[in-house]
C-alpha cells in the first residue's frame, strides 16, 4: 500500500509541472488615452459613427457599415497595411457617449489576436476638453501553448497599442483641424 502511494505521489508530481503550461492563452488587455482640447461633444461627433473609423484613424483605408450605431451593426475596415477586419457593435450609448464592439471575423494576417472586444469612450476632461479612452481585451492570434513570435501574448499587445494609439492620434489631428 505504502509503495502505490508512494508511486502515485511520484507521478503527481512529475506531472504537476506539466499541466501548469497546459492552460493555454490568458486574456490580455490595451487601454490607450488620449487627452483633446475639444469639448466632448466635438470629439463624439467625429467618433460616434461606428462605421466612420476612416474618417479619422490613419491605418483604416476605408470601412463599410451595415446596422448604423444600433447594436448588430456591423463594419468591415480594410486596413492601409493589408488585410480585412470585421467588427459587431454590442452596445451604443449616445448620452455616455461610449460604445462597444467586438471582433466578428479573425483575420490574424491584418491583427495577431483570435478574439477581442473593445470599448471607445469620451470623456470631460480638464478646462472643457475631452479625454478619449479605448480600452481592448483580446487574445493572441495562435492559442496553442507554444505560439510563434508573430502570434504570441506581445505580438498581440503590440498590434493592439499601436492601432489604438495611431487612431488616437490620427483622432487628435482629425479634431485640431475642425473637419
Amino acid at each position: 500500500m505504502m509503495r502505490w502511494s508512494l508511486l502515485l505521489l511520484g507521478a503527481l508530481t512529475c506531472l504537476g509541472p506539466l499541466a501548469a503550461s497546459a492552460h493555454g492563452p490568458t486574456p490580455q488587455k490595451v487601454e490607450e488615452k488620449i487627452v483633446l482640447k475639444s469639448s466632448p461633444a466635438d470629439v463624439w461627433a467625429v467618433v460616434s459613427d461606428f462605421g466612420g473609423l476612416a474618417n479619422w484613424h490613419p491605418g483604416v483605408e476605408t470601412a463599410e457599415a451595415t446596422g448604423g450605431n444600433k447594436p448588430g451593426a456591423e463594419r468591415t475596415l480594410t486596413l492601409k497595411s493589408g488585410g480585412v477586419i470585421v467588427d459587431g457593435l454590442d452596445e451604443y450609448n449616445a448620452e455616455e457617449m461610449s460604445y462597444g464592439y467586438r471582433l466578428s471575423k479573425e483575420n490574424i494576417e491584418a491583427l495577431p489576436v483570435s478574439f477581442y472586444s473593445a470599448t471607445l469612450s469620451v470623456k470631460p476632461g480638464d478646462g472643457g476638453g475631452s479625454e478619449v479612452v479605448w480600452l481592448g481585451r483580446f487574445y493572441r492570434a495562435d492559442t496553442s501553448n507554444f505560439p510563434p513570435e508573430n502570434l504570441n501574448d506581445q505580438a498581440a499587445v503590440k498590434a493592439m497599442e499601436t492601432f489604438f494609439r495611431e487612431g488616437l492620434e490620427g483622432l487628435k489631428a482629425k479634431v485640431a483641424a475642425g473637419k
